[in-house]
Formats: C-alpha cells, structure tokens, sequence
C-alpha cells in the first residue's frame, strides 16, 4: 500500500510507500527536498498539510513548536502519510539555498578557548567550495568517532571552517577533540544544515543570545551582519556561568567600540565581583529591552536556556516565526530528551 503525495514546488506527484516518511520518499524520487538532521531536530524539511493527513514521529520541541503544528506545519523526515497528500516546504527566508557538501578537510589549528570549549580550525582539501549561512551548521566526523553535529563559527566566505567543541563527561568525540586530534589530522565534514541563520534582507532590530558554545553560531552571524554593514541595531548577551567560561568576550567588546550599532552584554550566572552583569542570560535581555516590536531573535546553546530565553520573547510580543533557535542537544538528550511525542495531523 502506498499514498500519493503532491510536492507543491516540484510539481509532481511522488509514491510514498506505507510507513515511509515524505523526505525519504522524495529523496528516492530524485527531488531535491530541503532537509538537514533527518531526525526531527533541526527543522530544515518544516513544510505546509496543503491538504490530507500525516503521522509524525518523535520530534524536538524547538524544530516544531505546537503553535507551528496547530498552523499545520509539520516535518517532512517525521511524516507518515495516512492520506494521499499535497504538501510545500517553506520558502523565502527559510528556504535551504546552499548545496550540501561533503569534504575532507585537515586540522590547521587547534586552541583552548575556555577549561572545556575547544576551537577546531580545518582547511578544505577536498570537496568544496563550502558555502553557508552564518548560524547554520555542519556533521563532523573525527577519526574513530561518530558524526556529531557543530555549527560554524567563522563568517561565510572564510578559506578556513571553524568549529567549537565543548567537552562533556559521557562525550567520546570531544573527549578524542581534546586529548587525541592534533594539527594535521583529517575530519570529514558534510553539510551545511539548519534553519536558525541570519536572515540579511531584515532590516529590525536584531537579538542575539549566546549560552556557552552557543558563541560559535551566534558569533558568526553577529559578525557577519556588521560585515555586511547592516543597519539596524543588534543586541548580543553572551551567558555563562563564571568568568572562566566567558571568550571571545574581548573581542566582540571591541567590536561594539568600533560599530554603534552593536550592544554587547556579557552574562554570568554565578559572577562573583568581576564587573559583569548577574543573573540568567534572558532575565537581563527581558530587564533592558522592552520594546521588541519588529525584532528577529537569534538564539544557540544549552536547551534550558533556548526555551527560557524562547517563551521571554514570545511574552514581550515577537512572534514565533522570528525566533530562530539552535538548541545544543548531547548525544544522550538527541535520544529522547525535549522531543515531543508523535501525532497525527
């Protein structure tokens, strides 16, 4: 048994085999579908129920919100048709634009930003040019290690690929990142993926909110905006627990001194009399900014903090849909932590 389902964009009706998903179907068909993680947590396949029914699977809660599903969106690597279907993936800004690559890239540099935050430098040997969107990341393969998930930290166009890997007591990749990779090995890279990029042709107000390794996707579009001398203000809270975990705080200090435009607000939530502001990252957003009207936010790291700083925003009135998050799950939380169960659409 099969269903027929109508790809909007494609035009064309594609066979859906019973208890095959829509994204795996449309990739067997030979249709360039947008899709990143395959596994309903970073929302890249989110598409429009033009019509007919579907089942999802697990999901996280920050790649589909239930505002997002009760307008009928869904996931195209989670969705079981139960019908025969018509269904679009999103477009304009959320549109993927960027080919996926698959490169060999080799260690270039290697430095402790923090006691457990590791920048990775790669130049590209093969498979390029790379190209992506500031906020997006890549799955990155060490030798011996599973592929895991990392977002760029360098600005769309540098020679070099930047990645910032936090060491986790239970992680096997950034246990071998920081004690095994050295200057010279070889990492396989394939991507880009995710939908939590800097969307240029926006000209509001910009809210940017890093939680630790969060600094690495967030950075890269904060710099990427004063790169491309967009106009509008951007305010960046960077938030950490003590000031051994702050970096790159110098820098984007700086940055704040040479472009107006810039506000920069770094965050502790155990400072002691170091001179920085107190508290969780989005109570000092809440207590500086009242007026969100118009804003996009942009918003990477610790889950907890992504879906705090995420209901804030939505209580001061920015809608669901310019707020594009990237919450930093462990390979142990990608099992089953914040995802939501399955349901029929």
């Amino acid at each position: 048994m099969s269903f027929r389902v109508r790809i909007v964009q494609f035009d064309r009706v594609i066979e859906v085999p019973a208890c095959a998903t829509i994204l795996a179907a449309a990739q067997v068909a030979g249709v360039d579908y947008p899709f990143g993680c395959e596994s309903g947590n970073c929302g890249a396949c989110k598409s429009r129920l033009v019509r007919g029914a579907v089942t999802l699977g697990n999901y996280s809660e920050f790649a589909l919100s239930d505002d997002e599903r009760a307008r009928g969106l869904f996931l195209a690597c989670r969705a079981v048709p139960r019908t025969d279907c018509e269904v679009a993936w999103l477009e304009q800004d959320d549109a993927i634009v960027h080919p996926r690559r698959r490169l060999e890239c080799r260690v270039c540099g290697l430095l402790d930003a923090t006691h457990d935050i590791r920048r990775v430098r790669l130049e590209i040997v093969s498979g390029g040019p790379f190209r992506f969107s500031a906020g997006q990341f890549a799955s990155v393969t060490f030798d011996g290690c599973p592929p895991r998930d990392y977002s760029m930290a360098n600005v769309p166009g540098d020679p070099t690929l930047e990645f910032h890997v936090r060491l986790t007591a239970s992680g096997a990749t950034s246990l071998y990142v920081a004690r095994r990779l050295g200057v010279g090995d070889i990492v396989r890279v394939d991507g880009p993926f995710g939908t939590a990029f800097l969307r240029e042709n926006h000209r509001g107000p910009i809210i940017a909110i890093a939680g630790g390794s969060g600094m690495a996707p967030i950075g890269s579009i904060v710099e990427h905006a004063l790169q491309s001398a967009l106009p509008q203000p951007i305010h960046f809270y960077f938030g950490a627990r003590t000031e051994q975990d702050l970096y790159r705080h110098d820098h984007f200090s700086a940055q704040a001194r040479r472009h107006p435009n810039l506000h920069f607000t770094p965050v502790l939530s155990e400072a002691g009399d170091a001179g920085y502001r107190r508290g969780q990252v989005h109570e000092a957003v809440a207590a500086d900014l009242d007026d969100l009207d118009g804003c996009k936010a942009y918003l990477a790291g610790p889950p907890v903090m992504v879906e705090a700083a995420s209901a804030m925003l939505e209580r001061r009135g920015v809608r669901p849909g310019d707020i594009h998050a990237d919450a930093f799950y462990s390979a142990a939380e990608m099992a089953g932590a914040g995802r939501k169960t399955g349901a029929d659409m």
